[in-house]
């Protein structure tokens, strides 16, 4: 699968979740379709590295649970973050973020990979499921 958007940035420590929705501000995305961003962390919370890994359609995106974590291997990652934005601009999540996100933690955990965060944004705000 070809890399949609690789954005390199400087190495900063993540510590709440409006780090990582300053850090979308500097995508340059199409809110017009669903794009979906995972955030490679090492041991000490900073960003490795960062990508636009799906995009979507209006009201949905496939997600690859296998490419995410071959990814994060790949970057010897030691946590993700992954976050969506919905062009609807409405923040609540469906069913299928809930589903997507569970199975990831658990499939980070078999990995001994964590995921300690999922975010759904628009252009102004976001909406954290870890709570």
């Amino acid at each position: 699968m070809k890399e949609l958007l690789i954005l390199k940035e400087p190495l900063n420590t993540i510590s709440k979740p409006q780090d990582i929705f300053n850090k979308i501000k500097g995508f340059k995305i199409d809110y017009s379709q669903e794009n979906f961003i995972v955030f490679f962390l090492n041991s000490k919370n900073k960003v490795i590295k960062s990508e636009v890994i799906f995009k979507g359609g209006l009201n949905s995106c496939l997600v690859d649970a296998k490419t995410i974590f071959r990814k994060a291997l790949k970057n010897n990652s030691n946590a993700l973050i992954v976050a969506h934005n919905h062009p609807s601009n409405d923040l609540k999540p469906s069913d299928e973020d809930l589903t997507i996100f569970e199975k990831l933690k658990d499939i980070g955990e078999l990995l001994q990979l964590k995921v300690l965060d999922s975010l759904i944004f628009n252009k102004k705000e976001f909406y954290c499921l870890n709570k």
